[in-house]
């Protein structure tokens, strides 16, 4: 019973961490008021198709618009817009459907006059799926380039700076190409610190990175880019938009949704169950493995300790941890976090705990994440599992399916980054 119990208290924390970062909840409070001229409706993300749809709701003018958001996230039928354009394209690694739409989207943003409003929705994930490269390098350039940064270990902001400078459209170019337009953002963040540069790369704001820094981080990670790739950063031109350049005099952004305020909302049903919550931090970030290490030490002091808090207490945290990939197994950020985790706590009793991206796909995978439990690593060896040489070869995925702990939600239609919560309950 106390199992049951625990991990349907998991699941519930996770669920009011989505329902806080609902974009139909979000975003009717930030829409601007109705322009003299003409508004175009524009967007990417996982979250693009259910912020147009709340547009759509809550717009008493005319709207004309496109959006472009991950294979299987659009609405279901029935739903679906209807004076909005929704186009489905690859996610974590572009694919020509993506850049199509991008293609689309810059050429919808042209022309445009200052009584004219550009409503631009932007959710993570929206950096590979805008993906219009510039002059001179191909789609195909981007695909090897991006998969190479996906297993350095490189962070979500690292990642970001490289392919603004590899785009068209990124790093303030939309804004720029929308001028004189006023262009008002709405954001949903799914990055460690909220930085509105970095969430989808930033199409819409000012981008302080540089091609300095660019090299520097293909040179930090041993990344060694296609030739023409490598002869567009070398050359250094055509930098993006800095901050205080005309092209944003007219320019807002709204922050509708963070990953702080799902925390909080997780935080509010632990206390109505009577246990304690501790925010660790939304915006944790380091090796999935290693992110553990530490999780678990906390974990263990309140076990052992009473400190920081006494049990029955959870510890939350968000973020986005990486994973530098070794081996060739199915993973995913937080299957490797709660697999290390378990490796780390070797069985300790009263400790359980659930990771998810709350996008409802790990990696690139088909979960959100996954469940641990004090007897994971005792089901597993009984499964005939081995606990270690599944974290060694980056096998979260299949390490949790073997015991059948994965946590399978589909496309939630948001994306605040990820949820962590480990429950630590009284001894007995």
């Amino acid at each position: 019973m106390r199992d049951t119990n625990s991990r349907q208290l998991l699941r519930d924390l996770f669920q009011a961490g989505l329902d806080a970062a609902n974009p139909r909840l979000a975003v009717p409070g930030f829409l601007p008021s109705l322009p003299k001229g003409r508004t175009i409706v524009i967007g990417a993300g996982k979250a693009a198709a259910a912020m147009a749809k709340a547009v759509e709701e809550n717009w008493a003018g005319a709207i004309d618009g496109l959006v472009v958001t991950r294979y299987d996230h659009d609405l279901p039928e029935g739903e679906k817009c209807s004076r909005i354009e929704v186009v489905e394209a690859a996610h974590p690694v572009p694919d020509a459907a993506g850049r199509q739409a991008a293609q689309r989207i810059f050429e919808k943003v042209q022309g445009l006059t200052s009584d004219d409003l550009v409503l631009c929705l932007i959710s993570g994930g929206g950096s590979a799926l805008l993906a219009l490269p510039v002059e001179g390098v191909s789609l195909e350039d981007k695909q090897a380039l991006n998969k190479a940064l996906l297993k350095s270990g490189a962070n979500i902001s690292e990642m970001n700076t490289v392919r603004k400078h590899l785009s068209a459209v990124k790093g303030g170019q939309l804004a720029a190409a929308a001028a004189p337009a006023r262009v008002v953002s709405l954001l949903i963040s799914d990055v460690p610190g909220d930085d509105p540069d970095v969430i989808a790369s930033g199409p819409t704001v000012p981008d302080p990175t540089t091609f300095a820094d660019t090299r520097a981080i293909l040179k930090k990670y041993n990344i060694t880019p296609p030739p023409a790739i490598a002869a567009h950063i070398d050359r250094g031109e055509g930098e993006t938009p800095k901050p205080g350049d005309a092209c944003f005099d007219n320019c807002s952004m709204f922050m509708i949704s963070r990953p702080q305020a799902s925390l909080e909302a997780a935080a509010e049903v632990a206390r109505s169950q009577g246990i304690t919550p501790v925010i660790l931090g939304d915006s944790l970030e380091g090796e999935s493995r290693e992110v553990a290490k530490v999780m678990a030490g906390i974990a263990r002091q309140v076990a052992n300790h009473e400190q920081p808090a006494q049990a029955p207490c959870v510890l939350l945290s968000g973020g986005e941890t990486t994973v530098t990939v070794r081996g060739n197994g199915r993973g995913g950020r937080n299957a490797e976090f709660l697999l290390a985790l378990a490796v780390e706590l070797d069985g300790a009793a009263d400790i359980y705990a659930i990771a998810c991206d709350t996008d409802g796909i790990d990696g690139s995978e088909d979960n959100a994440g996954a469940i641990m439990t004090p007897d994971t690593l005792e089901r597993a060896r009984k499964a005939g599992t081995d606990a270690k040489a599944r974290l060694a070869n980056n096998d979260g995925y299949g390490f949790f399916e073997s015991i059948g702990d994965l946590v399978m939600t589909g496309p939630t239609l948001t994306n605040v980054n990820d949820f962590r919560a480990i429950l630590i309950l009284p001894k007995g």
